[in-house]
């Protein structure tokens, strides 16, 4: 059964592209993003466990 790894990520408005291309070139896949007036905005994301990127076919 295929494991994952999450983390969370406070993005910044002027460098979403930036912070989530670096997130994605370490292997994590966007989930969710939610934005709260408490915490402001935060990216949610996945990987499998090991830090592998997902086999594509």
């Amino acid at each position: 059964m295929q494991k994952w790894e999450y983390a969370t990520v406070p993005l910044i408005s002027h460098a979403l592209q930036e912070i989530l291309n670096q997130w994605g070139e370490e292997g994590w896949e966007l989930i969710q993003v939610i934005e709260s007036s408490a915490t402001g905005t935060t990216a949610y994301l996945k990987r499998p466990k090991g830090g592998e990127p997902p086999a594509t076919d």
